[in-house]
């Protein structure tokens, strides 16, 4: 016998299942397609990391992070978002980095009007200061000290202006580097300690070497700070010039140095009385290191600033300043090397002021003036930075747009397949399981056709779902076959039977010996029993029986009738029934359905026990109560059994040891008549019957009712003598052997 499809054997699965053929391409990296089970949850998710054959993963393992997403739209959006986030990320990088050179530029130039400007302003005016103070040392008079005095004071206020309050710096407000913050109070230190010089030299107590050592020392300390500001980080410089690292800004740092030590010339060159050779000496490394920074400035210079520069050192001033230099040096400590040579003033005064300009000049160029922000979008990494931008927003509108796109299509693909498994396939398979016609062109209609991939799968979805309904429509029109062939046969068998039953009648009236009586009874009895399952074959088939009876039957004869159709009724015992009677058109499904209870009852019980039928009126009906003693059944078996019966599905041809209760189901439905199986005190099974109001009628008197024309019931009682009647081994019971008048029509022999 073929194992029902329902109930698989557990031990031979792998022996059915077909053998998978050798896995190729990326199938073969993943292993044989596994067994999804659809109501796990995690089915539809990426495989764990480091997951896959041989893991060890199974229900007791942690749960893994999965990498993978889960819906396409994701999957989508993180293939389309790999490439434009790292388009951002670039763009991202360049970003700060222009952003980076606009702040160390913002902080370049603040530095440089805070600190740089003020420290220039501020040494012009100690090396303006240290000039005078020593021309009033060596020539004092009336003009020289109100000179000197009203220098001090723009001394003073150059020095104010680098104070913020008593203890603080303009360095100390900034975020600049530590270090020209450290040497600017080192500067505004020395600049303090000049108050002692200036009472000497105001009162001519300081020589004027003493003098000049003091300022020389504080202007020191003012050009470190510069050196501290152009060892600070600074922008990169562009084809243009405008930022500049420590290489360009170091050319107003020597330029700066180079005036200084023409102040410094100067100031030497006009120390009072002959010249010593310290003076000599102190003058000579003044005028070299001033010529070499000067020359070595000069060469780095912008192409434009230095044309402009070279303009001033061919020119007659500077050709003078050179020519009195070598002369002072040429004279040495000899009588005339005393004083301020002729020409001087002038020539130094030129050169003073070009250096200056120049230095003042460069330092523009290396510290661009103008917005930091306009300097940056002018860059080529601004440029870049804008382009980037560009670039992102029109890399994330074309993701967006073909993304949406291809989302729209999966998601509508996947919908569509959704509803052809989920609803209109199931909706179609139940319309044609209850009988109705089905138009499969018009169920599936052909769309157009297919530009793109996803058009194609879509259309062989469509394609497949066109064959399914085929298939469907197929199988149901070779169902209704099948099952007219079984009611073809099943209707001949019954008129057969019938045929048989009317003949057995004729014989039992006519027979004599008990003997001959009793085989009469058991052959009827038994085409008894041979027309419930012709009757069970039509039922399963879909028609109903051929008997039919106009009025109402006492339910006490029914269910007599139904006992006398089972092959252990002596085993039966039927309880006083309230007086009820069931309408006649469910007569022989009443009758069916409890002669299937209580031969169901009466073969899984021991031989030995009895099955007991009960019955009582409710508020919804009539209660009948079919119960044995046997070993009953399990919990999952029972819920198995009510699901069947209440669900009246579909027979399962595969599983024919159950095809009673299918019978149950499909009576019980037909009558709206409730069964339910439930477990009995006894250790057995109880049947519980609802009949519902509308199968009932008025009480009808229990008993036999009037006997009709060709109506078995009671004459064989009254008309043999109780010697000629057969065993009680052999002969049923007078209430068990037909108990219900003929049928108003009885069923018909169909055409071949």
């Amino acid at each position: 016998m073929r194992t029902s499809r329902r109930t698989p054997d557990a031990t031979g699965v792998a022996s059915r299942s077909p053998a998978l053929p050798a896995a190729r391409g990326r199938r073969a990296h993943a292993g044989q397609p596994a067994e999804e089970d659809p109501a796990d949850p995690t089915r539809s998710a990426g495989p764990a990391v480091g997951g896959g054959p041989g893991t060890g993963a199974g229900p007791g393992s942690p749960r893994r992070l999965r990498l993978r997403p889960r819906t396409v739209r994701a999957k989508i959006v993180s293939l389309l978002m790999v490439p434009v986030v790292s388009l951002l990320a670039l763009w991202a990088f360049a970003t700060v980095s222009t952003a980076q050179d606009v702040a160390r530029l913002s902080r370049a130039q603040q530095a440089d009007a805070e600190i740089r400007t003020p420290v220039d302003r501020a040494t012009a005016e100690l090396q303006a200061e240290r000039r005078a103070a020593v021309r009033y040392l060596a020539d004092p008079g009336p003009d020289q000290a109100a000179a000197l005095q009203a220098q001090t004071g723009r001394t003073d206020a150059a020095l104010a202006r680098l104070r913020l309050g008593d203890r603080h710096t303009v360095a100390d407000a900034g975020d600049g580097p530590a270090e020209v913050a450290v040497r600017l109070r080192a500067f505004l230190g020395a600049a303090e300690a000049l108050a002692g010089t200036r009472s000497d030299v105001a009162e001519r107590r300081a020589t004027p070497d003493a003098a000049y050592d003091a300022y020389t020392k504080a202007v020191d300390a003012a050009l470190a700070v510069g050196g501290a500001l152009t060892a600070a980080p600074a922008p990169a410089a562009d084809d243009h010039g405008r930022a500049g690292t420590a290489g360009p800004a170091r050319v107003p740092l020597e330029l700066a140095r180079a005036a200084e030590l023409l102040a410094r010339e100067d100031t030497l060159l006009a120390l009072p009385g002959q010249r010593t050779a310290e003076t000599l000496r102190k003058l000579t490394g003044t005028v070299e290191a001033r010529r070499i920074l000067t020359e070595a400035a000069a060469r780095d210079l912008p192409p434009d600033r230095a044309a402009a520069w070279q303009t001033v050192a061919k020119g007659s001033a500077y050709a003078d300043l050179t020519a009195t230099e070598d002369r002072v040096l040429a004279a040495g400590t000899g009588k005339d090397a005393r004083g301020i040579p002729p020409g001087w003033e002038t020539s130094y005064t030129t050169v003073s002021t070009a250096l200056r300009a120049t230095a003042d000049a460069a330092h523009t160029a290396t510290l661009d003036r103008t917005d930091p922000l306009a300097a940056a979008a002018l860059s080529p990494a601004g440029a870049a930075v804008l382009l980037g931008l560009l670039a992102v927003a029109a890399a994330l509108v074309i993701s967006v747009r073909i993304g949406r796109g291809l989302v729209v299509e999966l998601v509508s693909l996947r919908n569509t397949a959704l509803e052809i498994a989920h609803r209109k396939l199931p909706d179609a398979m139940e319309r044609l399981r209850t009988g109705e016609e089905l138009d499969v062109t018009a169920e599936a209609p052909p769309g157009r056709p297919a530009d793109d991939e996803v058009g194609q799968v879509g259309e062989a979805l469509a394609t497949v779902h066109r064959a399914a309904l085929g298939a469907a429509v197929e199988r149901a029109e070779l169902a209704d076959g099948i099952s007219g062939v079984f009611v073809n046969l099943a209707r001949r068998s019954q008129v057969l039977v019938h045929r048989q039953l009317t003949l057995l009648d004729s014989m039992e009236r006519r027979a004599d010996d008990p003997a001959e009586l009793g085989d009469l009874f058991r052959l009827d009895h038994l085409t008894t029993r041979m027309r419930r399952h012709a009757e069970s074959l039509i039922i399963l088939s879909g028609a109903a029986p051929g008997r039919a009876w106009r009025l109402p039957v006492p339910l006490t004869n029914v269910v007599r009738a139904a006992v006398s159709e089972i092959e252990d009724y002596p085993r039966v015992e039927v309880g006083r029934l309230a007086e009820a009677a069931v309408v006649g058109a469910a007569v022989a499904d009443l009758t069916h359905l409890l002669a299937e209870l209580i031969e169901n009852a009466a073969q899984f019980s021991p031989p030995h026990t009895k099955v007991r039928v009960t019955g009582e009126p409710v508020g919804a009906g009539y209660v009948l109560e079919v119960e044995d003693r046997g070993l009953g059944m399990g919990p999952q078996t029972l819920t198995e059994a009510n699901r069947r019966i209440e669900q009246s599905e579909a027979l399962d041809l595969f599983d024919s040891d159950r095809l009673g209760l299918f019978v149950v189901s499909r009576l019980s439905a037909r009558h709206g008549v409730k069964v339910h199986l439930r477990t009995s005190p006894y250790g057995g099974t109880t049947a519980v019957v609802l009949l519902p109001t509308a199968l009932l009628q008025g009480a009808i008197p229990a008993g036999r009712p009037p006997a009709g024309p060709g109506d078995r019931a009671g004459r064989e009682v009254e008309e043999l003598p109780e010697q000629s009647s057969p065993p009680a081994a052999v002969r049923a019971p007078a209430w068990a052997e037909d108990t219900l008048p003929p049928p108003d029509s009885a069923p018909r022999t169909p055409r071949t």
